[in-house]
């Protein structure tokens, strides 16, 4: 199916999420609209796609409606288009990504039991390397959901998910984005004290860690396995481990994990 965008809040999630669609189908199917328009001007003039006139113009007219306003403002933004998401004639399907809301929720929220696929994307999307978890609400049908994740794989791995499990699967990848880039920090801040540029030190940290993570992912063996590989007897790395789980690194990093997934879970 030919399918049309509609983008309402094109914010850090929702910029990046158009820019992905933006590389799989022709920009004159994606349509922006934000509560500060320049914002989603100056992103279709970048993408060459349209600016809608308002968040009802959106709801009117696109296939896929994606909900990029933060959990507090969904429902005072839905309730806004109700009337036009129940005069509509045609199918259309409500994209959700904001925290801690149920497809349920948003279904309440926008006055009927529309089609709702239920995302929780990262910030790595934006470079098409995303990690992408999604539901798919059960009024979705199978074209619809087959030509939602064909024009949106520009954004990176989507990996589907039970509604029950999206909290805790984005406090892993929508979070982790933030605890890798505070491990990358510390990585280059480490290498500076050893007497590294700043700039080569990041470029060594950054490299290091996309490489880890695609050699986890293709060879498919467990990260203790692959930190053994690298632990000599008696070397230097080893010693670098010991001092990490002197200083209780797994633990803040599990502690970080179950912290943001219980505050998650506040947000509902």
């Amino acid at each position: 199916m030919m399918a049309t965008y509609g983008f309402i809040g094109t914010g850090n999630m929702g910029g990046a999420l158009a820019r992905a669609v933006c590389r799989t189908v022709s920009p004159d199917q994606v349509f922006l609209t934000n509560r500060t328009a320049e914002k989603a001007q100056a992103l279709a003039a970048e993408l060459g796609c349209s600016v809608a006139l308002d968040n009802g113009a959106v709801a009117r007219s696109a296939d896929f409606i994606f909900l990029g306003v933060k959990p507090q403002m969904m429902a005072d933004m839905l309730s806004d288009i109700a009337p036009v998401l129940a005069e509509r004639e045609t199918r259309f399907v409500l994209v959700t990504m904001a925290a801690g809301l149920t497809i349920a929720d948003i279904q309440t929220m926008a006055g009927g039991d529309w089609p709702v696929i239920r995302i929780m994307p990262n910030t790595p999307a934006s470079i098409g390397e995303g990690m992408i978890l999604y539901t798919v609400g059960k009024g979705v049908s199978a074209p619809e959901r087959k030509a939602f994740l064909t024009d949106m794989a520009a954004a990176g791995r989507f990996s589907e998910l039970p509604e029950h499990l999206m909290d805790a699967g984005s406090a892993v990848s929508g979070c982790g984005p933030a605890f890798a880039d505070l491990f990358l920090e510390a990585l280059a801040d480490g290498g500076v004290a050893c007497g590294l540029p700043r700039a080569q030190a990041m470029e060594l940290a950054a490299q290091m860690l996309s490489g880890s993570a695609r050699l986890a992912l293709e060879s498919g063996k467990h990260p203790g396995a692959l930190k053994d590989a690298v632990c000599s007897p008696g070397g230097t790395t080893i010693q670098g481990v010991r001092v990490l789980e002197q200083n209780g690194f797994r633990s803040a990093v599990m502690e970080a994990v179950i912290a943001a997934y219980e505050k998650t879970l506040k947000l509902k």
